[in-house]
């Protein structure tokens, strides 16, 4: 029977931490690079993705004027200092990837009457915001037209210049023209304007009495309806949302063999206050969402992305094996540690060598 001793016996393996067995700083490098390609992910992928206008929408714009006139064709008489209300509204369903289609209706109308309904189909782009001739588009009907120009809302983040909106109406699409920035319920904003002179409206023709251009005239004349507006656009940059909207309107009727002409309406219309504070609050919003996509999220992941995989690779180097056979413990030497190694062997050998026999 021999005698040993457990004097040198290794201790046994305790718990392993987390990371145990990684080289030192390889977490950091790896969250370093989870950084970096977060900040290019996010305003070169996320940031595209979410900008385009909604593929999918349903919203009205409700604009008024309390003093306009107007020709009531019922009676032919003319009816001043009214409230009249044109209201826009918008059903909008995704249409392939980058397109949407705009179902669109416009009411004018008084108090106890409609004065004008008309309806539109439009194919918008979505990152573009401008009208694509395209999958059974019309005006009122007519679908010989070829729409084109912005359809309401301008492009995220697109230029001063260089826009045309299309009217409707008219079939047309007049330039817009930037003025200057403004501010609308706390939100910058650039102010552009658009400007049609008279302009006869497309089939129009219409049978009225011949009084309403010579009031001694009996019987009927054939007149069409004549346009001039003036448009201001209040726009958010960011995000190309209109928050505000203008429009001075006159319309007339002309008659087509003779001159003269008469009022048909004269408003001076404007977004009701309720639904410019409405915009201007989700244009705030949705425009922090884009910038901190496009700007801010590169500015400070980037930084601390490089910063944490230099931080690891520094790691990496500090812990690197020393020449002579690198390292075996805190500030301890490998060459120390296998001499005490040693060391303690021979010490056990020789304790049984002088051991007595049983």
């Amino acid at each position: 029977m021999s005698t040993s001793s457990n004097a040198g016996a290794a201790p046994a393996p305790g718990p392993r931490g987390p990371g145990a067995g990684l080289p030192r700083g390889t977490l950091l490098v790896a969250a370093g690079a989870f950084l970096l390609t977060l900040s290019l992910l996010l305003p070169f992928y996320v940031h595209d993705r979410v900008a385009p206008l909604p593929a999918d929408a349903s919203f009205d714009l409700r604009m008024v004027d309390n003093r306009a006139s107007y020709l009531d064709t019922a009676s032919w008489t003319r009816t001043q200092d009214v409230r009249v209300e044109q209201v826009t509204q918008v059903e909008a369903s995704a249409h392939t990837g980058d397109w949407s289609a705009w179902e669109m209706t416009v009411n004018t109308s008084a108090p106890d009457r409609v004065i004008d309904y008309w309806s539109r189909r439009v194919i918008v782009h979505r990152e573009t915001g401008r009208a694509v001739n395209c999958c059974g588009e019309h005006v009122n009907g007519d679908h010989a037209v070829r729409q084109a120009g912005l359809v309401l809302y301008w492009p995220p983040g697109a230029a001063e210049s260089g826009h045309s909106f299309y009217d409707a109406e008219v079939r047309s699409a007049p330039s817009v023209e930037f003025e200057g920035d403004d501010e609308v319920a706390g939100v910058a904003v650039r102010r552009y304007t658009q400007n049609l002179d008279a302009t006869q409206v497309p089939d129009s023709a219409r049978e009225v009495p011949a009084a309403l251009f010579d009031p001694g005239a009996e019987g009927t004349a054939t007149a069409t309806r004549w346009l001039r507006v003036r448009r201001t656009f209040w726009v958010e940059p960011v995000t190309g949302m209109v928050v505000n909207i203008e429009e001075d309107r006159s319309e007339t009727l002309r008659p087509q063999n003779g001159s003269g002409e008469t009022a048909l309406l004269d408003a001076e219309l404007a977004l009701a206050d309720g639904q410019v504070s409405a915009y201007a609050e989700q244009a705030r919003v949705r425009s922090l969402l884009l910038r901190a996509l496009d700007v801010w999220a590169p500015r400070v992941l980037g930084p601390l992305g490089a910063l944490a995989v230099f931080a690891g690779l520094f790691q990496a180097w500090r812990s690197r094996p020393r020449a002579g056979g690198g390292t075996a413990g805190v500030g301890e030497p490998v060459g120390t540690a296998a001499r005490a190694t040693r060391t303690g062997g021979e010490a056990v050998e020789n304790r049984e060598r002088r051991a007595p026999a049983p």
